[in-house]
């Protein structure tokens, strides 16, 4: 039997596959001066004309904050650049001083979507960036070949904001919190900002959309379960962290143009299976992807979040998405499986599964003499799907 863990994880050596997929320091800070430009551009326009267009009583500020891939750890570069695209997640929280019926006035969904649209327009032209007119939950502006920024535009009542900032100061370790997850994002830290507390007390929180309605959303109810297995498999969080960047470097290798499960989807399937393998990328993996193949096929609702399905693929995507995984699934054991003479065998499985990114070295692969199946405590797999197969 072979060990493959060497091709995804190889400590130090830029080379490693978690290594090539991460993004670069200078793709980072790009990305983050960009980010930083939109909110200086943005925290001025949007203040100004909460009374003069958004038909408030009185001008209020902007909160602005980082969310999805950046904040999960699980951002990756593209495995097809272009098209592919890395994003940021920053979105615009507005403190809303009138609410009916559960929501904000609907007619300020389509003008607080115009307002941020027109006023990126500038921004995009003095910068040579790209407004994307087509998304629908989001304001989306191209950066560059490689990136791009996503902007959603959220709304919940004045009143709440006031209620929950009270709460969340009332907590000087909170307040440190913020300030450390502020300086690793290289965010301006500013004493009259939101500390962490408040993101996970706020509520009634809605996204206005192109469509001029507003949907119920909070972003944080998918990051603070996330965050909580992580922390519940300690030291086996940071290789929970890498399968989910492995899982979307794959998704990506195979969906070229877009297309596939989600990111939150891939996620949240790995995360709630995961089973730590240590010094074993390789076990780690074939076990999600059997999880993935099975739960890929239907719909995926994690109670721990809501009663929301994730599984937005319609039956042909599904049944795609699920043979793929099972694909991966049977690659990974059978190249395990491989004697020693088949090192370079095993390498090219790999390749064909997750790209050129993984390093075309039989070297890397090492003979599994532990006599040992699994590194980790038995855990009862799900069967993966198989669904019909297709020739011509």
């Amino acid at each position: 039997m072979l060990s493959l863990h060497k091709l995804f994880l190889n400590d130090g050596s830029p080379e490693s596959f978690d290594r090539r997929i991460a993004p670069t320091d200078a793709q980072r800070k790009a990305l983050i001066l960009a980010k930083n430009t939109i909110r200086d551009h943005l925290l001025k326009d949007i203040q100004a004309a909460t009374t003069t267009i958004l038909g408030m009583e009185r001008a209020v500020k902007p909160k602005f904050r980082s969310q999805g891939s950046w904040v999960y750890g699980t951002c990756i570069q593209g495995a097809h650049q272009p098209p592919q695209q890395m994003d940021w997640d920053f979105g615009v929280y507005l403190p809303v001083t009138v609410w009916s019926e559960n929501a904000p006035p609907r007619a300020m969904a389509k003008l607080y979507f115009d307002l941020v649209e027109t006023s990126l327009k500038r921004l995009c032209g003095e910068h040579g960036w790209h407004l994307d007119p087509k998304t629908e939950r989001c304001v989306r502006v191209h950066i560059a070949s490689w990136a791009h920024i996503d902007i959603p535009l959220y709304a919940a009542p004045e009143e709440n904001f006031v209620e929950v900032m009270e709460k969340a100061l009332a907590s000087a370790t909170n307040q440190v919190h913020y300030l450390r997850e502020a300086a690793a994002l290289d965010e301006s830290v500013d004493f009259g900002e939101m500390p962490e507390q408040f993101w996970e007390l706020m509520e009634d929180i809605h996204v206005a959309r192109r469509d001029g309605t507003w949907t119920p959303s909070d972003p944080e109810d998918v990051a603070k379960w996330f965050e909580d297995r992580i922390l519940e498999h300690g030291e086996g969080g940071l290789q929970l962290r890498r399968l989910c960047r492995y899982f979307k470097a794959w998704r990506d290798y195979h969906w070229r143009d877009g297309g596939g499960p989600s990111s939150v989807l891939i996620m949240i399937i790995v995360a709630r299976n995961f089973s730590y393998a240590p010094r074993r990328e390789d076990l780690a993996l074939e076990s999600a992807a059997a999880h993935l193949a099975r739960e890929l096929a239907g719909d995926v609702v994690e109670l721990g979040i809501g009663k929301e399905n994730f599984n937005r693929m319609d039956a042909a995507d599904r049944r795609l998405a699920s043979e793929r995984a099972t694909t991966l699934h049977h690659e990974l054991d059978k190249s395990r499986h491989y004697g020693p003479g088949l090192r370079q065998a095993a390498v090219d499985n790999v390749r064909a599964q997750f790209g050129t990114r993984i390093a075309n070295d039989p070297a890397l692969v090492l003979n599994d003499d532990s006599g040992v199946v699994r590194s980790t405590e038995a855990k009862k797999v799900a069967a993966p799907f198989v669904g019909a197969s297709h020739s011509g």
